[in-house]
């Protein structure tokens, strides 16, 4: 049982329901540079939307000066807002809406890297004595006894597999370290005047109205000295992946620790580190500690890394079971609790498919049944929670008849070249990449948001073509159209109404203890959450098969509360065994009464 003190350490980000938003396919209000992409002025408009909805933090995914390599996340200028979006007028705007509110911002950092357009990396690329050249990591070719050149070592590219994480720049003969694209190098955070260069960043943002940030990739930023190669785990491609010598580097903590001496420790913010590639607990516990923490929290990945082939990449598949969810839950759930720690809550993001495609059976019968059964788990959980946009609407992934040719995330256009490139002609592999692209692409989580039932879902005017297609089913799943459903709890509703009652019940949900009910089952997921004088059961059926599940001796149910199933609250026996409907979600009371009075729709 976690002692009392964790309870009584309650802070405003802890209880807090953070909403991402990928601006260029949240809401094109017209008022950006290029019509069918999202902007600031549209994302300004549904604040009364997400508000109503339980939303309290806003993070929005990079809005700065970018030439779009990557969707903003190669940046040319940290201080401006790129015209497609906006001003830096648009974005005060929205903060002072977002304070009429009480709501708050938190901007997406991304300082592992640059763009190949930033005035740093001009310099830096100029010459080899220019004094911004050791901004980034410049290294010299290797050459074979036949005089060949290669690449300093056999890194991959992150997302370009079959590419060299190294790219040559032919005017100074030398390579510059780019993990994720050539057009994104990585800073040197070796250079104390690169870190005094991203304080001023932070402090930039802080002092404008910002509230925090979610930091990319933030772990990536110390590499192994000398760079050496990694071991060969992919016999098939010349590249490997190289995290093991740049993710959680040697002066990864020191350079946190400047952080937050320096910027964080003078506000009050909200952190959280993107840190992929990183399972070892007490070196997230480093971090995450409310005693020294040098961030609020992470984002940990094994729950949407959980379809990935070990060690290998990330466009890959791998069998799982409820059990492998279960696993993972109760891991990160236990440790916090224990070690004194913060989790951060989340199935979705901007870099992983729709969660009720991934997680759950998102066919017409039973899509929304996984989706509130995802939201049930999600808003029972010790942590902050992280919604991404549509998922309050169980957004789905595009259909599998989609060409290849519409995806356009440069991971994607990557994977599906280099699948070609290897395999021409070879329907089976072919077809396996078009089915691991329909699974695991970063699109899916991409498409425009489906407002309304109107042509283009409401996210651009009819007349506009949207930067990205919208999913072929908006004309029934909408936000318009769960605002107004009235026969059952839309998606939206649910939402709505677990966000409330994580609100009215936090000492047990958010701050609580978690207990595991059953750890053997490979379809049911059950857990309990107490905390003061409130104790709750949970049992989510991860299978489209109807279980019969037994009641553990200390799981016994005063009542069952809610439900996603239509009939909201089942009638079901409270002792013993009962029987757990496909994809059924179950709210279970042991002790006092939950009240679900006062939940309305969403406006």
């Amino acid at each position: 049982m976690a002692e009392k003190t964790a309870v009584e350490k309650h802070r405003w980000w802890k209880e807090a329901c953070v909403y991402q938003i990928y601006p260029s396919s949240f809401l094109d209000s017209g008022a950006g540079s290029r019509p069918g992409w999202g902007d600031i002025p549209g994302i300004t408009s549904k604040l009364d939307y997400l508000k109503h909805l339980g939303v309290d933090v806003l993070w929005i995914s990079p809005i700065y000066k970018s030439p779009q390599a990557d969707m903003g996340y190669d940046i040319s200028d940290y201080m401006d807002i790129d015209p497609l979006y906006g001003s830096l007028a648009d974005i005060d705007k929205c903060i002072a809406e977002l304070k009429k509110r009480d709501m708050k911002l938190m901007m997406d950092l991304v300082v592992n890297h640059t763009s190949d357009q930033h005035a740093w990396f001009l310099e830096s690329r100029s010459s080899k004595e220019n004094p911004k050249r050791d901004w980034y990591h410049w290294q010299p070719p290797k050459f074979d006894k036949d005089g060949n050149r290669h690449p300093p070592n056999n890194w991959s590219m992150i997302l370009g597999e079959a590419n060299s994480a190294w790219t040559w720049d032919e005017k100074t003969g030398e390579y510059y370290l780019s993990l994720f694209t050539a057009e994104q190098p990585d800073l040197n955070w070796e250079n104390p005047e690169v870190r005094k260069a991203v304080h001023d960043v932070l402090r930039f943002w802080l002092d404008r109205g910002a509230s925090g940030f979610r930091m990319d990739v933030i772990n990536l930023i110390s590499k192994v000295p000398g760079y050496p190669d990694v071991d060969i785990v992919e016999p098939d491609h010349e590249f490997q992946p190289g995290f093991k010598h740049f993710a959680n580097g040697p002066h990864l903590h020191e350079y946190l620790k400047e952080i937050r001496r320096e910027v964080l420790d003078k506000y009050d913010t909200i952190t959280v580190g993107e840190m992929p590639f990183v399972r070892d607990e007490e070196e997230i516990l480093r971090i995450v500690r409310e005693k020294d923490g040098e961030l609020n929290m992470i984002f940990i990945f094994e729950l949407v890394d959980i379809d990935n082939v070990p060690g290998s990449y990330r466009m890959t598949l791998h069998p799982y079971d409820a059990n492998d969810i279960k696993k993972c839950v109760n891991r990160w759930q236990r440790l916090m609790v224990e070690k004194d720690g913060w989790n951060s809550v989340f199935c979705e993001n901007h870099d992983n498919p729709r969660s009720v495609s991934r997680y759950t059976d998102d066919s017409d019968e039973y899509r929304e049944l996984g989706a509130k059964l995802l939201c049930l788990m999600q808003t029972t959980l010790s942590g902050t929670i992280y919604v991404y946009q549509g998922e309050e609407l169980g957004m789905r992934n595009v259909p599998p008849e989609w060409d290849p040719e519409e995806y356009k995330d440069i991971e994607s256009i990557n994977y599906w070249k280099k699948m070609n490139s290897m395999y021409p002609n070879n329907k089976k592999k072919l077809d396996h990449a078009r089915h691991v692209l329909q699974r695991k692409a970063r699109d899916h989580a991409r498409t425009p948001v489906q407002w309304t039932a109107e042509p283009n879902a409401g996210f651009c005017k009819p007349d506009v073509t949207p930067w990205m297609r919208v999913n072929d089913d908006y004309q029934t799943i909408n936000a318009e159209a769960q605002r107004k459903q009235q026969d059952r709890l839309s998606v939206l509703q649910f939402w709505k109404r677990g966000l409330a009652n994580r609100k009215e019940h936090k000492g047990a949900f958010v701050y609580g203890d978690f207990e595991l009910l059953d750890d053997a089952s490979t379809k049911i997921f059950a857990y309990k959450r107490t905390g003061g004088d409130e104790a709750f059961v949970i049992v989510l059926n991860f299978s489209e098969d109807e279980i019969p599940w037994t009641l553990p001796q200390e799981a016994k149910v005063k009542s069952w509360v809610a439900g996603n199933y239509t009939d909201g609250k089942p009638e079901k026996a409270t002792a013993g065994t009962i029987s757990v409907r496909p994809w059924e979600g179950l709210l279970g009371e042991p002790c006092r009464k939950l009240s679900l009075s006062g939940i309305t729709d969403v406006k």
